[in-house]
């Protein structure tokens, strides 16, 4: 399954919806919404050149007396898209399209208020335009009046810190956490908080399309799951993953000691082997870290080397 179905598969679920409009859209109206009322709504609109959207995540949910579409675009890209907020004026002329064949509209004919959101998880930072009319030249004369209006709340995983993220119970949170995660441990750590948060027999179908994305995730790592183990299950597999990575940077480290044939070459192979497990379990070092390994002797480094798996912090590994 690619990048884009495993997370339609997770924003499919109303649970999801209702943490991140909970947990990340800080806005007045969220807090008047009706929560438990959140329904998806077809997500494939015809407009008259046959041209088609079918990979949005469309739900709609009840405010007060009215109902508010809330259009969830995903977009999974690795570069920033300047010209989004053409592209949401596009899909939503096309959604209210369908309502308007459907007649989906209130007692006064008007249309529901339409909320975009573009959840973004590309490296570097979101630098494009929310708002559509900062993509149109302006012009003098009265002519602005008539530039469309649109603009559209921007999710940029990339630009939550770990430590903002953590004290959340929210699974939107918990995807932004693995996703900018950047040790084993810190893999760990959030998927000990789903299997707490998702322990109940109801929430099974969630927990399965957690699984599926989890794996996705991991899998540029060289661990590939069985798409049928639960979270737990995964759990322990990751863990044994690691082990087997921070013993092949061993036996790696050992062989280009070897081939080097001399003692500074062994140790030199060895410090960068210690290197790799030190940044695989603990995250980038800080300049004193690498400092110690780098000046550190062939025996050192070996020693060094059996104490990774069973070091709790850095500064506990160096003393």
């Amino acid at each position: 399954m690619n990048h884009d179905h495993a997370y339609k598969l997770l924003f499919s679920e109303p649970e999801m919806i209702a943490d991140l409009l909970r947990g990340f859209v800080h806005q007045p109206w969220v807090g008047e919404l009706d929560l438990s009322t959140l329904e998806p709504v077809a997500s494939s609109y015809v407009s008259d050149d046959l041209r088609s959207r079918e990979d949005d995540v469309v739900w709609r949910v009840k405010h007060k007396r009215r109902w508010i579409y809330v259009y969830l675009l995903i977009e999974f890209q690795s570069t920033v898209d300047p010209f989004m907020a053409v592209r949401l004026l596009t899909y939503i002329g096309l959604l209210y399209q369908d309502l308007i064949k459907r007649k989906h509209w209130g007692n006064d004919k008007r249309l529901p208020p339409v909320f975009p959101i573009v959840l973004y998880n590309g490296e570097s930072r979101w630098q494009a335009a929310t708002e559509l009319k900062d993509l149109i030249v302006n012009m003098p004369g009265g002519l602005s009046d008539y530039v469309p209006s649109l603009k559209y709340y921007l999710l940029d995983e990339g630009a939550y810190r770990q430590e903002d993220l953590a004290p959340l119970k929210n699974l939107v949170a918990a995807i932004f956490r693995l996703e900018n995660s950047r040790t084993p441990a810190d893999m760990l750590a959030v998927i000990d908080n789903l299997v707490e948060w998702l322990a109940m027999p109801e929430q099974a179908r969630l927990k399965r399309s957690f699984n599926v994305w989890i794996n996705r995730v991991l899998r540029p790592m060289g661990a590939d799951f069985p798409p049928s183990s639960d979270l737990i299950e995964m759990r322990a597999m990751l863990t044994q993953r690691i082990e087997q990575w921070a013993k092949e940077w061993q036996r790696q480290g050992k062989a280009e000691g070897k081939a080097e044939g001399r003692l500074e070459g062994r140790a030199e192979a060895k410090a960068q082997t210690l290197l790799k497990l030190l940044t695989l379990k603990f995250g980038p070092l800080p300049d004193w870290a690498e400092r110690n390994v780098s000046t550190a002797g062939a025996d050192q480094l070996d020693a060094w080397i059996e104490r990774v798996l069973t070091a709790n912090d850095l500064n506990g590994f160096f003393e």
